[in-house]
């Protein structure tokens, strides 16, 4: 928190500059007990509320991501689920050769964000809607190449190697392990990269590109970054989506039913903000628990939900939290506040027929010659 004198119309006045309205040491407290809780669940919870809590960490990865590539960059996305199918058969390929699933997954996060280089080259070069098909072509095209390997099953698919000299309660327990600190890792550098200085460029770059490229932002540098930044993290859901499951099947890994769930995450929770997908992840996973008996009325449901908040609250969830309470638990930007209570009052504070007179009172009297 920083005190700073202010100087407006003439009025000194001290106002504070603050990231949040609590103290970070509070945060900082209840994020270690709450880790410390999620760390042990497997030990504490049943086996099905632990594979939903994994599934949760699984889509708030993704989330994230889409929501930094979007929310924050601006480049809305409808592909995201060809990184997320490459990373799955990149830990396929690598257990294939010997590798231990779990020291896989950041050797397929790596190759995934060395496939993001080149085809930044491309998508980069379009904008909207454009950039949005595109992203959905190189998707389709990873599936086809996947596709074409016989080494990883082709279009049926292959079974993890590497797992079976575990008990089935350790491999629970080191797959929940593994996608929660994963998820981990992924809110806690995203929280960090937007707190640094090119989380103040992507603001301004996705607000106003033409005035960010005036002001001498590296515009295209930027979302390249931010571009295979996602893309690595979505090869990472990707990653740890392959060893909680028996069976690699490119039509579940490459499905857009991926990028769809990621959307309506982090729309109902709230575009560009870090508390957004995480909100989204959790009301997203209640209202299937809850409607999963209810047939058609399970997708019907959904889309009421996303349409209305996206009709009245298109900010999001957490953002009408913010907006109204001023109130954020994971901050990146900073509020200014005033610090008096007496405030004097400026010539534009006054009504104007106030200032009419007030210009005729202070007038100075002119004598005739």
């Amino acid at each position: 928190m920083k005190k700073v004198r202010n100087l407006e119309h003439g009025a000194d006045s001290l106002v504070t500059v603050r990231r949040s309205q609590i103290n970070p040491l509070y945060t900082l407290i209840g994020a270690i007990v709450l880790s410390g809780l999620l760390t042990w669940a497997p030990w504490i919870l049943p086996a099905a509320d632990v594979s939903i809590l994994q599934n949760f960490f699984i889509l708030v990865i993704m989330a994230t991501m889409w929501n930094l590539l979007a929310g924050y960059a601006g480049m809305v996305s409808i592909g995201q689920q060809g990184f997320i199918g490459l990373g799955a058969y990149a830990v396929l390929y690598f257990a294939i050769k010997g590798v231990n699933p779990f020291v896989a997954i950041p050797l397929a996060i790596i190759v995934c964000a060395i496939i993001a280089l080149p085809v930044t080259y491309l998508l980069l070069r379009l904008r909207g809607g454009y950039f949005s098909v595109a992203t959905w072509v190189v998707a389709n095209t990873a599936m086809l190449l996947i596709l074409s390997f016989t080494l990883l099953g082709g279009g049926t698919g292959a079974a993890l190697p590497g797992l079976v000299n575990l008990s089935p309660d350790q491999l629970n327990h080191d797959r929940y392990l593994a996608t929660w600190f994963v998820a981990l890792v992924v809110v806690v550098a995203t929280y960090l990269l937007l707190r640094s200085r090119l989380g103040l460029v992507l603001s301004s770059v996705r607000d106003n590109e033409v005035a960010s490229r005036s002001s001498g932002t590296k515009v295209t540098s930027t979302r390249r970054m931010i571009f295979i930044v996602a893309a690595a993290g979505c090869g990472a859901a990707g990653a740890v989506l392959a060893i909680s499951q028996p069976f690699i099947q490119p039509g579940n890994e490459f499905s857009l039913s991926w990028t769809a769930e990621m959307l309506f995450v982090s729309m109902i929770g709230g575009l560009g903000t870090i508390e957004g997908p995480i909100l989204g992840s959790i009301i997203f996973f209640a209202l299937q628990q809850w409607l999963q008996n209810w047939g058609a009325w399970y997708l019907i449901i959904f889309g009421a939900v996303a349409v209305s908040i996206a009709l009245w609250q298109p900010r999001g969830l957490w953002g009408m939290v913010r907006d109204k309470f001023h109130f954020e638990l994971l901050p990146v930007g900073y509020r200014v506040n005033d610090a008096t209570q007496d405030r004097v009052p400026w010539e534009g504070d006054r009504p104007s027929w106030k200032r009419r007179f007030a210009r005729k009172k202070d007038a100075p009297e002119t004598v005739a010659p």
